[in-house]
């Protein structure tokens, strides 16, 4: 497995890896109606395309295949991270999440956990800001504000001598 830098000939594909893994790895924790209005089969790839290019995106690539992609602004604001549902549990989540984190200068970062990826996060130091209910076409869809220091990439913090 590699990963690389995300190309707009990517978008296509990355928005079907995130309905498949959604609608499958999601499928234990949120109802078939709450997977519906998350992943409706259709996403605005021009908006997509454009969110990728501004933020730092990544794509994973296993034996020719996108197996997986994430996302993050100079913010530290961690969008999107999602790996196929073929592919779980090889490491590949945690690979891209290691790059993306390491490749902001923010002092903390922050994602918006599903209930699904909440183990994973809380595994790699992030901690629960608030649950929160996102309502999407009438919809409840619970997930956590979750935040971690990012002080490998600023060092220590210096509090003045007194």
């Amino acid at each position: 497995m590699f990963i690389r830098e995300y190309t707009s000939s990517d978008c296509k594909q990355l928005a079907e890896l995130f309905y498949q893994t959604v609608h499958v790895v999601n499928a234990k924790d949120y109802t078939n109606k709450q997977l519906d209005v998350w992943a409706t089969g259709y996403v605005d790839l021009k908006e997509w395309n454009k969110l990728f290019l501004e933020h730092n995106t990544l794509v994973a690539i296993k034996n020719s295949i996108i197996v997986g992609f994430g996302d993050i602004d100079k913010s530290g604001y961690l969008d999107r991270l999602y790996v196929h549902k073929d592919y779980q549990g090889q490491g590949i989540t945690t690979a891209i999440c290691n790059k993306l984190e390491q490749s902001v200068k923010a002092c903390k970062i922050v994602t918006h956990a599903s209930i699904t990826a909440k183990p994973f996060f809380e595994k790699r130091g992030y901690r629960v800001i608030k649950e929160q209910q996102v309502i999407r076409e009438g919809i409840a869809l619970s997930n956590y504000v979750m935040e971690k220091s990012n002080m490998k990439q600023n060092g220590p913090v210096l509090l003045p001598y007194e």
